[in-house]
C-alpha cells in the first residue's frame, strides 16, 4: 500500500452520470488486474474506493459512477487538479487459472476493473470472450476499448434496446469458456454463480471503512471463516463463497 499525490489529466463523463478520469503519478503498488484506490476528497471523512480501469507507465485510469457526494466532488474535478490516493489495495486476479478460453462478465461500475484484466489475458494469447451487462443502451459504456484488444464483446440490456435482450447469463450460456472472471451488483453475481459451468473469480463491491483491513467493517463470511473484502478480496474464487439468504 502506497499514498501518493496524482494529478488529472483529463476527466470525461462517458453517459450522464459514468465518469473516465486519468492520472499521472506513482502506480508501482498497483500489481495485479481487480485491485482498487482509495480516494480522500476534501470535506469527507471517508475515502471512496475505486476499481482500477487501466495502469501503465505513471498513468493510471479510473472509470466512476456518480452516485453520492464523493463521486459527484469528483466529477467536478478538472485536469491540473491533485487528489491524495491510497494505491496497492486488494488482491486483484489470479490470471493463472484462466485456461485458453477465460469469460469476463461485467455489470454496470463493475465492468472497469474487467478492461486491465482482458488486457492481460489477450497478451498471454488467451481467446477471451466478454459480456458487459447494462440497464439500457444509454448506459453501455467501454464495448469499443474492449473491442480494440481484440476480444469477442457481447452486451446485453435489461430492456433489449441494445445487443441482447436480458442478463450477463442469457450471453453466457451461449460462450464456450474454460474459466470465468466477474464483477458487478451482488444479484448478477449470485446468478452467475447459479449457471456457470466452471470454477471463476467473484470481484465483490462493498462498502468500506479503512480500505486496508484495519477497521473489519467489510467483513463477510466464507467456507474458511470470515474475511475482509477490501484486504483479503476483493476477489474471492468462486469455492469459498458463501452467500446470504
Amino acid at each position: 500500500m502506497r499514498e501518493s499525490i496524482f494529478k488529472i489529466i483529463d476527466n470525461t463523463p462517458l453517459t450522464k452520470t459514468v465518469y473516465k478520469m486519468k492520472l499521472q503519478g506513482d502506480v508501482s503498488d498497483i500489481t495485479s488486474s481487480g485491485q482498487f484506490v482509495n480516494i480522500k476528497l476534501d470535506g469527507l471523512y471517508l475515502r471512496r474506493p475505486i476499481s482500477v480501469c487501466d495502469c501503465e507507465g505513471d498513468m493510471l485510469t479510473l472509470i466512476y459512477k456518480v452516485v453520492g457526494k464523493g463521486t459527484e466532488q469528483m466529477a467536478e474535478m478538472t485536469a491540473g487538479e491533485e487528489l491524495n490516493i491510497l494505491t496497492g489495495l486488494g488482491n486483484g486476479y489470479d490470471v493463472s487459472l484462466s485456461g485458453d478460453r477465460p469469460l469476463l462478465l461485467g455489470g454496470g461500475v463493475g465492468v472497469p476493473p474487467l478492461y486491465m484484466l482482458c488486457k492481460k489475458l489477450m497478451a498471454e494469447g488467451k481467446n477471451v470472450s466478454v459480456v458487459l451487462g447494462f440497464n439500457t443502451k444509454d448506459e453501455v459504456f467501454c464495448e469499443d476499448d474492449f473491442k480494440a484488444l481484440g476480444a469477442d464483446v457481447f452486451v446485453t440490456t435489461v430492456d433489449g434496446s441494445y445487443g441482447i435482450k436480458g442478463f450477463v447469463t442469457d450471453a453466457m450460456k451461449d460462450i464456450d469458456y474454460s474459466y470465468f472472471y466477474t464483477c458487478g451488483p451482488e444479484p448478477m453475481l449470485k446468478a452467475i454463480f447459479k449457471a456457470s459451468s466452471t470454477s471463476g473469480q467473484f470481484s465483490f463491491e462493498e462498502r468500506m471503512g479503512c480500505g486496508f483491513g484495519a477497521c473489519m467493517g467489510c467483513s463477510c463470511k466464507t467456507v474458511t471463516g470470515y474475511k475482509r473484502i477490501c484486504k483479503d478480496g476483493p476477489v474471492l474464487k468462486k469455492e469459498e463463497i458463501l452467500w446470504a439468504d
